[in-house]
């Protein structure tokens, strides 16, 4: 038995605590609320905030613990790196965790190394951000915080006269310098690509097209994952991100990317030394790969590396889907759990009440809920998506 250190423990920490549970090793949690929800799973539950990297570093000297880790979760990389480096516990180290959780860092490197890119810029200030937009850019930007996730502060702009007024809330959401990254907006169909980097090699694990919600097009609505896709040439997109991963150097460990097309080439949007967050790394990789990603990641810490060997069903398909419900006040929900026993279903999140308020989405984490399919084929998983779409009903006050 070992013990394992998870940094942060919210809804999507929550399955690779009970991995580590499962594994047979004892786990230490922390996270900023004393309810958090992977609290419940763990052995030791403290409350710290995942940004305040001595306050973590002293929970693991009173622990002791033998690896230290974390998923689908950016802003706990760079805690992580540093509590792994001044514990002598094995990590990526702090500047590998800067390359992957800095957008600008990421923009510098696709600029250094061949790989596309668009105009873009750090920005200190909202004058210096106005100047370059309306010099360099001549077109929509989208100006975006540092270092962030979930889509926080992340805003596409048309005129001036708007990245003005929305400044001020995307720099709030920048952690590690006190700046925005303006850049010049990539149109076109956004991917997703999840793998896993072992001392044999990287393996593309999933990759996914993304579609987004009619009303704001910085938030996802859907992934659908599946093995190839007849518009865009995925063994193209798993090579770009192979190369991408190995020249950034991340020795090893689960990797989310977020890339878009755009005149005939895969522009990366980011990537993260990290699995897919809502459940992607424990949820749709085992389903897509075959193989259990985060099990592999813990055993990586601890030196038990074992061979990697991919899934071949090539038909297979899943779909994380969320929710897009009509705004109002819930009186309750029907349908739940009938949903849930379907056969593909691999999770449904909705955890809404009555007398709860339904609003439009701001970022990914104010998204109703979500839900996680899985089928043989493409046919199947979109009559499985309105089996479950049909049967779930909101009940609203006053309708």
């Amino acid at each position: 038995m070992s013990r394992i250190m998870v940094i942060a423990g919210g809804d999507w920490q929550c399955p690779i605590v009970q991995t580590a549970k499962k594994m047979g090793h004892e786990v230490i949690c922390s996270n900023l609320y004393e309810n958090s929800p992977a609290f419940q799973y763990a052995d030791w539950g403290e409350v710290a905030n995942v940004l305040d990297k001595e306050k973590n570093l002293e929970i693991a000297k009173k622990y002791r613990p033998d690896a230290v880790l974390t998923d689908q979760s950016d802003i706990a990389v760079p805690t992580v790196a540093y509590v792994a480096e001044r514990m002598g516990l094995k990590g990526i180290g702090e500047d590998m965790a800067r390359l992957f959780t800095n957008k600008s860092l990421m923009r510098d490197f696709c600029k250094n190394n061949g790989f596309p890119y668009p105009k873009y810029k750090l920005c200190y200030s909202c004058e210096e951000a106005v100047e370059f937009f309306e010099k360099s850019i001549k077109g929509k930007a989208i100006i975006k915080p540092v270092d962030s996730q979930s889509s926080r502060g992340i805003h596409i702009i048309e005129d001036s006269e708007q990245l003005r007024s929305l400044y001020a809330d995307t720099l709030q959401y920048s952690h590690s310098v006190n700046a925005v990254l303006v850049e010049q907006y990539i149109e076109g169909i956004e991917f997703t690509v999840d793998g896993l980097k072992t001392s044999n090699g990287y393996f593309v694990t999933a990759i996914s097209r993304k579609k987004h919600y009619s009303y704001n097009a910085s938030i996802a609505q859907e992934l659908l994952f599946s093995h190839y896709d007849g518009e865009y040439d995925y063994d193209e997109l798993r090579t770009i991100n192979t190369q991408m991963v190995c020249k950034m150097g991340l020795p090893y460990g689960m990797t989310h990317a977020e890339y878009k097309f755009m005149n005939g080439q895969f522009y990366l949007i980011e990537i993260a030394a990290r699995g897919g967050g809502t459940k992607i790394s424990s949820d749709i990789v085992p389903i897509m790969s075959g193989i259990n990603s985060n099990e592999i990641f813990i055993n990586q810490l601890l030196g038990k590396e074992k061979q990697v060997k991919l899934s071949d069903e090539r038909e297979k398909c899943a779909i994380l889907g969320f929710f897009d419900l009509e705004p109002g006040k819930v009186a309750g929900v029907e349908g739940l759990n009938e949903a849930r026993n379907y056969m593909g279903v691999k999770d449904i999140m909705l955890p809404l009440q009555a007398g709860d308020i339904i609003e439009r989405a701001k970022d990914d984490r104010s998204r109703a809920g979500h839900y996680i399919l899985w089928a043989d084929n493409y046919g199947k998983l979109r009559e499985l998506e309105e089996k479950v779409k049909s049967t779930i009903h909101i009940i609203y006050e006053g309708k």
